[in-house]
């Protein structure tokens, strides 16, 4: 075994000094690499500190100094009209500065709570809340969320502007170090409470507590109140506990867990304040808050400063801001003159609300917020919830059925008896069907089926998209069918802010813009904030301007006539609701009388919406009469008349073509060379879907080869109660038979090939008048007759009636029950019920816009329930604009006065 290890350690030894030993250069190189390593990366952080620091160096060079007159004497922010003119100051009036030793703990530890609970342990800046707000940044974008604290919002709302930028977030946190260096906690949070922004009458805790409380000495503030005002700065106008205590309550609610988690309030506190209500705490009246101001402008520079702090991140606080509006003074001066003057008609409790915008941009140039409305009152240009009624028919029926199913001007609806999809009927406010109509037509005359019928054609769906595009936020759950017509249900209502926004798109060639009152913001830096919302495109460039174009013939010949202006072109809708059926009961509503009463218009350059009803303390008991209803569109003709110089035109884009088409045909057919100039109509139609056939209607000698319809005959059955009504024919044609019945609208009951019809379950004594149309190749002939059903105690003394064709009669009288054609009697008499095929009883209705309905009620009472919420609603001011008369009825239903049985006429049409 020696032997053994000596050779094996014999062996280990000679293979050491035979073996190369390692190579030390090669030592250095993997001692060097991991130096050299260490040595870059060492480099490389004392440049990125000595970068960084450079970088911050530079960031910070040009920051602002700690002024402290900035810091504790707020500067005022001025408001410019659209042309910079300066029309109200905001701010340094508006507060009441209080010494920190004048706070008591409980409003500084409802504000610490709140917004920075670690005031006291950070030196400006707060590691954990940025690191809170980075991770958000991080997953929303930068500028998602903030990790201000109260010293960094004091610096920014001082000293720097509002943007988003790396640099102005530097200069921020250096500014806030220096500030608590120089600055104690008591004196930075003194600046905090005495600058912030509660309303655009109250900054600063003090001017607050005596806003929204009455409250001079804050030592006299609760915990609940503390915690109220405390929750505000978040968002000052949803949080309001004035306007709006049920969001304060919650807001407050959530300000006192806050106050709990941090020690500042005991459970019993926390339990005893949350259970009193927000307007049970104290909180001013309405009526006391309400107060006189010396800004004529009042109402648009709240709206203003609600703009600012719901649509950007600046605290209009900030000392110096310049904020420039999109307010026409002029256009407001007039506006104001009418809503508080005698000219367009207001009676005692009458109230209203107004928006004018810029066509073509959505600027606000004025609101009417109320008649003769305090300061700080409800606005009735914004904040109405009502009912659209009629005008609701151009953004959820029309127009997204032009869009998307590219209807023509011209599509004929047809406007008979109808119901909903649940079966509850739906009505005109004269309870009249007109039949076939077109678009244009029932636009213009406010007919609720025929928009109900478009509203179905392309869904609700389809619809409510349509509508939210131009602003309205409806919810597609709570969309009915009744909402076609303007009967919303629910909390659903709509603005004139909301209803010029939407209507003013039309007036665009189809691009939205959402209605806004501020255009930019200057920061006391010189940097700009541009708050001009994006355009969109809502629509097609032909679905705006064929809506248009029917809009001008409301105004022109339709329920808008009052609101014409000479020299301006103005395309229109009125729209009034109804009070149900129960309201009308309670509070005796008189006959016509209606809740709401809508005028919504626009002109290439301006849009205006004017709502009009009874005040607060009326609404729901009192309604508008027939005379009240035409002030929403005397407001509009006078406002426009004043601020429009009938510039500029609605231009035919090219996505549209024109067509000369023949009154009643349907489908739409050309004018022929021999249509007579009454029965063509100028229509619109989508490029691409325009007629290319010609009507024959009128070409003579095509009409002598038609064929004629004849021995139509009624034959009474007493033992079934039936009539058997039949007729001769040369050709192969198909027959619709229309019946009426004791003088009532026709209907169509048979629509065949075959030559007679059966009438069963007839009442005696009853008058039946039929109307039998052959429709065919070569044309149409129609022919006509009426049969009085015997009464019973009659029928020994009667015959059975038999009707003959004249034509093979000639003048044979067999009986003298027996009526013959009334075109070929002796005594030369012609049945009141002989129509024309042409217009199927309609020529002298449909799109003869020069006859208006008559203003019966003046509404379009629709009864259309679709909901138990929902009110009738309707339209047609009917008419009675022109010359504030009211029109004739042309649409009559006339009764046969005849001492005749039965009569029999016929007529003859060529069409193809």
């Amino acid at each position: 075994m020696s032997d053994q290890f000596n050779s094996r350690e014999a062996r280990r030894k000679a293979n050491s000094k035979s073996s190369p030993s390692p190579k030390k250069g090669k030592k250095r190189k993997k001692g060097g690499l991991f130096k050299k390593t260490l040595f870059t990366l060492l480099i490389l952080f004392v440049l990125g500190v000595v970068g960084g620091a450079v970088t911050f160096a530079v960031m910070v060079s040009d920051a602002p100094s700690l002024d402290e007159s900035k810091l504790k004497t707020p500067y005022s922010s001025t408001i410019y009209d659209k042309n910079g003119k300066e029309i109200a100051e905001v701010g340094a009036e508006k507060r009441t500065y209080v010494s920190i030793d004048e706070i008591p703990d409980v409003v500084k530890e409802a504000f610490i709570a709140t917004e920075d609970a670690r005031f006291y342990e950070h030196h400006g800046i707060d590691p954990v809340r940025i690191g809170g707000a980075l991770v958000a940044n991080f997953k929303d974008g930068f500028g998602a969320e903030g990790g201000s604290t109260i010293t960094q919002q004091v610096v920014k709302n001082s000293l720097l502007s509002h943007q988003k930028t790396l640099k102005r977030k530097v200069q921020e946190v250096w500014l806030s170090i220096q500030l608590e260096r120089n600055y104690s906690k008591d004196e930075i949070l003194e600046m905090y409470l005495n600058r912030i922004y509660f309303s655009p009458r109250a900054y600063g805790i003090g001017k607050a507590a005596e806003e929204f409380f009455g409250v001079t000495d804050l030592s006299k503030l609760t915990v609940e109140q503390a915690a109220t005002l405390a929750g505000m700065p978040q968002s000052p106008t949803a949080y309001n506990p004035v306007k709006n205590p049920d969001k304060a309550e919650k807001r407050r609610n959530i300000v006192l867990s806050l106050m709990k988690k941090q020690g500042f309030i005991s459970d019993s506190q926390y339990n005893k304040a949350k259970k009193v209500a927000v307007k049970d705490e104290g909180v001013v009246s309405q009526k006391e808050y309400e107060k006189a101001s010396t800004n004529k402008y009042s109402a648009f520079v709240e709206e203003v400063m609600k703009e600012i702090d719901e649509k950007s991140d600046v605290d209009p606080s900030a000392d110096g801001l310049k904020i420039y509006t999109t307010l026409d003074t002029k256009a407001q001066d007039k506006l104001d003159e009418l809503m508080d003057g005698d000219t367009v008609g207001f009676t005692e409790g009458m109230q209203g609300g107004v928006t004018l915008l810029d066509t073509k941009n959505g600027e606000v140039r004025a609101i009417g917020a109320g008649r003769n409305q305090p300061v700080g009152g409800f606005n009735y240009a914004t904040q109405t919830k009502a009912q659209p009624g009629s005008t609701i028919k151009p953004i959820l029926d029309y127009g997204p059925v032009i869009e998307n199913k590219k209807w023509s001007t011209y599509e004929q609806i047809d406007d008979s008896a109808y119901t909903y999809s649940n079966g509850k009927p739906i009505r005109d406010w004269d309870r009249k069907y007109l039949g076939p109509i077109s678009m244009r037509y029932a636009l213009a005359q406010s007919r609720n089926i025929p928009a109900l019928k478009a509203f179905q054609a392309v869904g609700k769906d389809t619809a409510v998209d349509f509508a939210n595009g131009l602003g309205l936020g409806l919810t597609k759950e709570n969309v009915t069918e009744a909402y076609s017509i303007g009967g919303f249900g629910g909390n659903d209502g709509v603005s004139p802010l909301t209803m010029a926004g939407a209507y003013s798109a039309f007036g665009n060639n189809g691009t939205y813009n959402e209605p806004h009152f501020v255009k930019s913001i200057e920061f006391n830096d010189g940097t700009k904030l541009d708050l001009t919302p994006k355009s969109k495109s809502a629509m097609s460039d032909y679905t705006a301007f064929m809506i248009t174009d029917m809009l001008k013939t409301a105004v022109k010949t339709g329920t808008g006539q009052l609101a014409q202006v000479p020299g301006v072109e103005v395309a229109g809708k009125t729209g009034t609701t109804n009070f149900d059926d129960n309201e009308v009961k309670r509070y005796n509503i008189a006959s016509g009388g209606a809740r709401d009463s809508w005028f919504v218009g626009y002109t290439p350059q301006y849009t205006a919406a004017v709502w009009t009803g009874m005040g607060e303390n009326e609404a729901g008991k009192k309604s508008l009469s027939t005379e009240e209803q035409k002030v929403a569109k005397r407001i509009f003709a006078q406002l426009i008349a004043d601020v429009d110089d009938g510039s500029g035109s609605f231009e035919k884009p090219d996505s549209v073509v024109e067509a000369s088409v023949e009154k009643g045909s349907n489908p739409a057919k050309l004018a022929g060379p021999n249509t007579p100039s009454d029965k063509k109509l100028t229509e619109y139609f989508v490029k691409g879907t325009a007629p290319s056939t010609v009507s024959k209607t009128y070409e003579k000698e095509e009409k002598e080869e038609t064929a004629k319809l004849s021995g139509l005959n009624v034959k009474y059955d007493k033992d079934n109660q039936s009539l058997t009504l039949s007729w001769n024919y040369d050709g192969d044609a198909t027959f619709a038979v229309k019946q009426s019945v004791d003088g009532g609208s026709y209907s169509e009951i048979q629509n065949s090939s075959a030559k007679e019809a059966v009438i069963s379950g007839v009442q005696p004594g009853s008058v039946y008048k039929f109307e039998v149309t052959a429709v065919s190749d070569d044309g149409k002939s129609t022919a006509s007759t009426s049969y009085e059903v015997p009464k019973a105690e009659d029928d020994e003394d009667k015959k059975d009636q038999q009707q003959t064709d004249d034509e093979k009669q000639d003048d044979e009288k067999t009986q003298d029950d027996t009526q013959t054609d009334d075109s070929q009697k002796d005594d030369g008499q012609t049945d009141q019920d002989q129509t024309d095929d042409s217009t199927n009883d309609q020529d002298k209705k449909q799109d003869n816009t020069n006859t208006n309905p008559s203003d019966n009620n003046n509404q379009d009472q629709s009864n259309d329930n679709d909901n138990s919420n929902n009110q009738d609603t309707s339209d047609g001011d009917s008419n009675s604009d022109k010359n504030d008369s009211t029109g004739s009825d042309t649409n009559k239903n006339k009764t046969d006065t005849s001492n005749k049985t039965q009569t029999n006429s016929s007529s003859i049409e060529k069409t193809n």
